[in-house]
């Protein structure tokens, strides 16, 4: 488990309220699709290696799934 907290979200995106990290993002992103989830970043492979994309839970708390290439 690791517990950060960021300034910034990166990429000029904002701090995401919490990330998730997955082992198949593409699995993940299929399940968001199939659901009707709007996904408001990405997918993105990100310059510090990891590929992510923002969604919001059905509180509007703004999530970051990631999977580290």
């Amino acid at each position: 488990m690791q517990v950060s907290v960021g300034s910034e979200g990166g990429s000029g995106t904002a701090v995401p309220d919490l990330s998730i990290e997955v082992d198949d993002l593409e699995a993940a992103l299929e399940r968001i699709h199939q659901a009707g989830v709007a996904v408001e970043y990405g997918p993105v492979s990100e310059r510090w290696g990891v590929r992510r994309f923002y969604v919001r839970d059905p509180f509007g708390r703004l999530l970051n799934i990631l999977q580290h290439l």
